[in-house]
């Protein structure tokens, strides 16, 4: 499909029974860098004609696939994986341009889908079944593992490689179709994904993706019957709409959902260190994690240590394009960012906490979403920021004395996505990771995410986990099989 007048996507676009197509009607979206706030782009807007295009192709595909015996899917997503590789610089560049992230940073989330596409190569031949003792010599019974069917998947636009390559890998190697599609901010690293996987040898109709209104298409596509299984990256209120629509056709779901992480940083902690680790892993993809440290907790014995530590790195962190790899962060993604950034500051200040470092708009940018990393001080727990997903480069900080009070407030959210411990006490760290009422722990570590770990949550955080050993069975149902001879 290529025309200038789909800028950075001219070779995408809807792909299809195997192939890139325009909408049937015309119709396109614009996609905006948020560095410039300008239009770089146009991707189709897929209309219910497409989309049952779309759902046809993978019924057909579904039927293709499944048939394909397990060493030879593990072929083809390992061949996936290594493009992926081959591909990692103009595929992190592709990244950078629309969202402005660090190209450091989008060229270790491109390695990281290519992990995921090499890990379920290898878990693709290990669906292992179970042969159960009958009660009489006759019988024979067994569990056989089968894919679910027609996955529909739906991602954000914070990792736009990393999140639909855990859909789609562990979906593939399950011997699922998949209709995959990417946030409508950020697409075109998610549609160079689908080129590795159609250039590796995947099937037609195996694996579709779609561009549009994310309300017309997860409702089309989910009511359905066409549709088994529903996985979700979103946030709270959009995963509860998903949900509610999977209820009218019973269908298979996995979502991970919105964070709030807390990090409870005890007196015993390597201060310093934590500090260190804290703030990096803060303002990583300019605070736009889900499993970004967000609440900080910090011992009244080393509060005014830790604070220092972190204010200092946040203001030493240069502030800029993605593409320029002197820049240590980038922008938000949308205004609708920067405005929540501005209003939970000052909602902040409101309720007495302190801006150590930080705190607006860069001076120096008058154009494109930027925001300056952000360190608060004493932020009470009925400030926003401490309430809210923030999903944006503030840290607010605040003190507390006794594990039990700290456990306490550290729980007190309906998130429960992940959550840090810092300390040298293996007592201590035990029963506080134990405490913590969240899928996902980092003890003295903050990095939770690469393709042989469990990802997910808890309460209102999610349903399911993505990656690991246990990443594929979302993707399959148990079938008991009774024979008597």
């Amino acid at each position: 499909m290529k025309s200038e007048r789909f800028g950075l996507y001219q070779d995408y676009g809807l792909y299809i029974d195997g192939k890139w197509t325009n909408a049937k009607n015309g119709g396109v979206r614009e996609v905006f860098d948020p560095c410039t706030e300008e239009v770089i782009g146009h991707i189709p807007a897929a209309e219910a004609a497409d989309l049952d295009a779309a759902l046809a192709a993978a019924q057909r595909g579904l039927k293709t696939w499944r048939g394909v015996s397990p060493w030879e899917r593990g072929r083809v997503l390992r061949r996936t994986a290594d493009l992926i590789r081959e591909r990692v610089e103009p595929i992190a560049r592709l990244m950078s341009a629309e969202t402005g992230k660090a190209l450091a940073e989008s060229r270790a989330e491109t390695n990281a889908a290519a992990d995921q596409f090499e890990w379920y190569a290898e878990e693709t031949k290990r669906i292992y079944g179970q042969t159960i003792e009958g009660r009489s010599g006759d019988v024979r019974m067994q569990v056989r593992y089968e894919p679910v069917g027609v996955v529909a998947a739906f991602s954000a636009w914070n990792f736009p490689a990393l999140l639909p390559s855990r859909k789609m890998a562990a979906a593939l190697g399950a011997g699922c179709s998949i209709i995959v599609k990417p946030a409508g901010e950020a697409p075109g690293s998610c549609m160079a994904l689908v080129q590795a996987c159609h250039d590796a040898g995947l099937p037609p109709g195996a694996l579709n993706l779609v561009t549009g209104d994310s309300s017309l298409v997860s409702e089309h596509l989910i009511r359905s019957p066409i549709v088994r299984k529903v996985s979700l990256t979103g946030s709270v209120p959009v995963g509860k709409r998903i949900l509610s629509l999977c209820a009218e056709g019973v269908k298979r779901v996995s979502m991970e959902l919105g964070g709030h992480a807390p990090v409870l940083v005890f007196e015993d902690a390597d201060v310093a260190r934590a500090a260190e680790l804290s703030a990096r892993s803060k303002f990583r993809n300019c605070g736009q994690v889900c499993i970004s440290p967000s609440r900080f907790y910090v011992h009244e014995r080393v509060y005014d240590s830790f604070c220092e530590t972190f204010a200092r790195i946040a203001r030493s962190l240069k502030i800029g394009p993605g593409l320029d790899e002197s820049n240590d962060i980038g922008p938000l993604a949308n205004r609708r960012g920067m405005n929540h950034a501005l209003a939970l500051v000052e909602d902040a200040r409101n309720r007495g906490a302190r801006v150590l470092a930080g705190g607006g708009r860069p001076a120096a940018y008058t154009r494109g979403f930027y925001f300056e990393p952000t360190v608060l001080a004493d932020v009470p727990d009925n400030a926003r920021i401490m309430c809210d997903e923030p999903f944006v480069p503030i840290a607010p900080i605040t003190r507390f004395s006794e594990f039990d009070e700290v456990i306490e407030r550290a729980n007190a959210l309906p998130f429960g996505l992940a959550g840090y411990v810092y300390s040298s006490s293996l007592r201590t760290a035990t029963l506080a990771s134990e405490a913590l009422e969240v899928g996902m722990v980092g003890v003295n570590e903050m990095l939770l995410a690469s393709a042989e770990m469990p990802f997910g949550g808890v309460k209102e955080s999610g349903i399911g986990r993505e990656g690991g050993s246990l990443g594929i069975r979302d993707y399959l149902e148990a079938k008991f099989i009774k024979t008597r001879l």
